[in-house]
């Protein structure tokens, strides 16, 4: 199911309440306390204070190949070198990732969308082989060789990137991960509180391999979050928290400006692994980190 952040991907507007009848509000509170009983419980808390920029939509020049699962995109400036860099991207639509993929040095995207929901994503890799098959079958159709493979994934879509780092042969390929406020997991007893919330921990248990694996120098990682808070499962504030607390890490607070005029609240870095929190808990700041995709690959670039 798509989320409300989703739904609501453009930045809300002031609306005024004067002559509206007060059984139409009535009617809209209810429905909208039956939608978030069956998907999430979305803050009604909207701010007008940051402004939520967006890049303009573009078609950057290269090559677009229709795979099996997926469109790989080679900018125009990408040769036909020995090895190429390679970023599998989920979620979010096309453009974007092919516009921030044309600014990096001798890097192809395959972006792949599969609907709302992380499960959409998940299921896309119930066959561990088919990651491999994919690049393979890229390759085949580019004429290209690529070296480093990387994935990257905002909201639900790093659902895909958690069921490909689960098969040890896939993990072993990819060497840096981009993961845009999309980290999630449940609760126990499926319900948060009543203090703090008890998390399932089995879907993050890659996540601390990989992060482990980052601050060895072994791999690279970049997990951002916010303060948005879904209700029906853990927030990726609350499951980046579990995971720097088992990584032996303490977020760093900070008040500074990141990308798009997104503001940051902490921080931590250690070795290859950065986690970055955000302010922000609705829609306009969900889509505020997808946007922001040109200068997080500026930063998973660095060593």
């Amino acid at each position: 199911m798509q989320s409300f952040f989703e739904r609501n991907a453009k930045p809300f507007r002031r609306v005024p309440f004067s002559g509206i009848p007060s059984p139409v509000l009535i009617l809209l509170f209810l429905a909208a306390s039956l939608m978030a009983q069956t998907a999430q419980n979305p803050s009604p808390m909207v701010e007008y204070t940051r402004d939520h920029a967006r890049l303009t939509e573009t078609t950057p020049a290269g090559q677009r190949l229709k795979l099996e699962l997926g469109t790989l995109f080679v900018p125009e400036k990408v040769k036909q070198k020995r090895e190429v860099k390679l970023l599998l991207f989920f979620h979010g639509g096309g453009w974007l990732p092919e516009f921030a993929v044309a600014q990096q040095r001798e890097m192809a995207v395959i972006t792949v969308q599969a609907g709302g929901g992380s499960g959409a994503y998940v299921n896309l890799f119930a066959d561990p082989a088919r990651f491999q098959m994919l690049i393979a079958e890229a390759e085949a159709k580019s004429g290209l060789r690529f070296g480093e493979v990387d994935l990257g994934g905002w909201s639900a879509g790093c659902g895909a990137l958690r069921q490909i780092l689960g098969d040890p042969a896939s993990y072993d390929r990819v060497g840096r991960v981009l993961c845009i406020d999309g980290v999630h997991t449940g609760y126990v007893n499926d319900t948060p509180g009543p203090k703090e919330s008890q998390l399932q921990t089995d879907n993050l248990q890659v996540w601390l391999r990989f992060g482990r694996d980052a601050m060895a120098g072994k791999k690279r990682l970049i997990v951002t979050h916010t303060e948005i808070f879904p209700g029906t499962f853990a927030s990726t504030t609350e499951t980046a928290d579990y995971l720097l607390h088992e990584w032996g890490l303490a977020a760093h607070p900070v008040v500074k400006w990141g990308p798009m005029k997104t503001q940051i609240l902490s921080e931590v870095r250690r070795g290859g692994l950065l986690v970055i929190g955000f302010a922000g808990n609705s829609a306009p700041d969900h889509v505020d980190q997808f946007h922001s995709l040109p200068e997080y690959l500026n930063w998973l670039a660095k060593k």
